[in-house]
């Protein structure tokens, strides 16, 4: 029999697990089941949607009797980390044999196994064995292996994982087990989210370096590593170009920023006649298409709160209600504060690290390279080979 991977659909984080694991303890499994369907039972209509937003009042106006009270459980358990509405996943997740987490003793209690036990107390081992199990671990090491990800980057090498490991092919599957995995890591605080994109923390890195194989000579490890430094080294040169080059050129490479971004009509402005303004683009918000104007310095300095004062008084010259102030150094204190000033046009501040990480996320400057392959002998097949 295979040993299918990425298993649960519906794939919770572990704290909802463990907050359902406490709260359902000592209740039978078949209430707990009763509770789930009594739920879904009054899911409404795409058409006639039901408001599950406030667990204290639907509670105790849509359920009754024991599915109240496990509702109640779940929800005041771990303050407040699972909505019962959404139990279900926390559910398939506990239930499944193959993750001897939780078992029906012989009273018909649903209680915790002794590795549930040790779930509950952050054992390393258990972890590591359920990460590997639900693809957590495959993730972790597609992540160490870029600097910044899409979940759109990361789609075709998870799917291929997939059709080879696990009973999920669809294309909506794979998105859905790719976000709901990413959630969890995200919880867990390996992997950070930045916009649109996704990247390993040292936690997370630290966790998959205990989860691969033990010897120092790992061949794996060692390349995840030198790609780590690789991708450091580009970083820093990258940095080390936009911090030397061409004042105009600059304005000209966030330009080719904006349009990567989804912005139209670019314009990078002439040097004199724009109020100090560098750059112009249109963006679509919602239904509406507004200008933005940009002004972009090229220095090492710290940028104070006369620059975006500066930045402010040109949009109404550019008949824009918003704009962008771009430093490859960095910005004092109240910058922030009086970029959002209450009743004055929003400035959005970018300062030298979040230019990098824009200009990496959107392939503007570099260049990504799938060079590098790496081979995995299927032992699972060889394991399913019948002699005859």
């Amino acid at each position: 029999m295979k040993n299918y991977k990425v298993i649960t659909p519906l794939f919770p984080t572990y704290a909802q697990v463990k907050a359902m694991m406490k709260a359902v303890s000592g209740y039978s499994l078949k209430a707990v089941r009763n509770m789930i369907t009594a739920i879904r039972d009054q899911t409404g209509t795409p058409q006639k949607p039901v408001d599950w937003s406030e667990p204290d009042l639907w509670i105790s106006e849509r359920l009754t009797g024991e599915d109240a009270d496990i509702a109640r459980r779940i929800w005041d358990t771990d303050n407040h980390i699972l909505n019962p509405r959404h139990s279900y996943g926390c559910y398939l997740f506990l239930n499944y044999p193959q993750f001897e987490l939780m078992e029906s003793t012989p009273d018909d209690t649903w209680q915790p196994t002794s590795r549930g036990q040790k779930f509950l107390q952050n054992d390393e081992k258990t972890l590591r064995s359920l990460d590997d199990q639900e693809g957590i671990l495959q993730l972790l090491e597609l992540l160490a292996g870029r600097e910044m990800s899409r979940r759109a980057d990361l789609l075709p090498e998870w799917q291929a994982f997939l059709h080879q490991h696990s009973k999920f092919a669809s294309d909506r599957s794979a998105k859905s087990t790719l976000y709901s995995r990413l959630y969890n890591l995200i919880d867990r605080d390996m992997v950070t989210r930045e916009g649109m994109s996704y990247r390993i923390t040292d936690t997370g890195r630290t966790w998959l370096g205990k989860a691969l194989p033990a010897r120092k000579s790992d061949p794996r490890k060692e390349l995840l590593e030198a790609v780590k430094r690789y991708n450091e080294q580009q970083k820093e040169l990258l940095r080390e170009q936009i911090s030397t080059m061409n004042p105009y050129k600059f304005e000209q490479l966030v330009g080719q920023l904006l349009e990567a971004m989804g912005y139209e009509q670019v314009e990078v402005t002439k040097a004199s006649g724009d109020k100090g303004v560098d750059v112009i683009g249109q963006v679509q918000v919602g239904i509406t298409t507004i200008t933005e104007v940009v002004q972009v310095k090229r220095m090492q300095n710290t940028i104070t709160r006369p620059y975006i004062d500066q930045l402010r008084g040109a949009l109404p010259y550019h008949k824009a209600i918003r704009g962008t102030l771009i430093t490859t150094g960095k910005f004092a204190a109240k910058c922030a504060e009086a970029a959002l000033f209450p009743g004055a046009a929003p400035i959005t501040l970018i300062d030298g690290d979040r230019l990098l990480e824009l200009l990496i996320e959107n392939n503007v400057g570099i260049r990504r390279s799938n060079a590098v392959e790496l081979l995995d002998v299927d032992l699972q097949l060889f394991d399913e080979l019948e002699m005859d």
